[in-house]
């Protein structure tokens, strides 16, 4: 009795294990993607000028209000501040 295709190509897979991912000579080599780097958005002076400010930028469609850090005390009398990381692609 004939065993089923796909069962030979287990034995296959098994059979080449980790070079089952290597390009072959007709396939193109990919270019490696574009590095990605943090960079950090620190806002600090009063809650309304802060949450304003947060506000005014997911208006502009820079970033939406969820991405901003919760409001923390500086330490200062009536000051906080919130921080936004992002990731930006360096080419």
């Amino acid at each position: 009795m004939a065993q089923p295709e796909d069962s030979a190509q287990s034995k296959l897979e098994q059979f080449l294990g980790e070079y089952l991912d290597t390009p072959s000579v007709n396939q193109p080599i990919q270019k490696p993607l574009p590095q990605r780097k943090p960079v950090k958005h620190l806002l600090i002076g009063s809650t309304k000028a802060v949450t304003s400010t947060i506000h005014y930028l997911q208006v502009i469609g820079y970033a939406s209000v969820g991405e901003w850090s919760p409001l923390v005390p500086t330490g200062n009398p009536d000051e906080v501040m919130s921080i936004l990381i992002r990731q930006i692609l360096m080419q």
